[in-house]
């Protein structure tokens, strides 16, 4: 099956405080966060525009990812509804409202905050 919706796991290594379109101004703290949005043409091209560094700021996504040291770390593609991936999804909401202008689903939120990743982990290794 054809992928129809995706989520980028965004990284923020400080916190930002951002205007988001119309959606307001708001502070986001350092850590990592996952949107959930969809494509039903053009798929690989949306996924490749919220990429590049350079574009016009249309979607409330493209105003985080805009923001001083905010990177995607990874893009995940499925076949599954974005209402149902984003509320299979971990984390709690960051912004009412934000990429859920369309949502008939009541996510509250397309974007959610993951927390921040504990270093102190990263790259060991599991003990018996």
């Amino acid at each position: 099956m054809t992928p129809i919706s995706y989520q980028l796991l965004i990284e923020l290594p400080r916190p930002v405080t951002v205007t988001v379109g119309r959606l307001g101004r708001f502070r986001f703290e350092a850590g990592r966060y996952l949107y959930t949005g969809s494509a039903r043409r053009n798929f690989e091209a949306r996924i490749a525009r919220h990429l590049r560094a350079e574009k016009t700021l249309r979607w409330h996504i493209d105003y985080l990812l805009a923001a001083p040291g905010a990177r995607v770390t990874e893009v995940r593609r499925s076949t599954r509804e974005e209402c149902a991936l984003n509320q299979a999804g971990s984390g709690t909401i960051a912004i009412t409202g934000f990429g859920a202008s369309d949502c008939r689903a009541a996510c509250g939120s397309h974007l959610k905050y993951l927390g921040v990743p504990d270093r102190r982990r990263a790259g060991r290794g599991r003990s018996a």
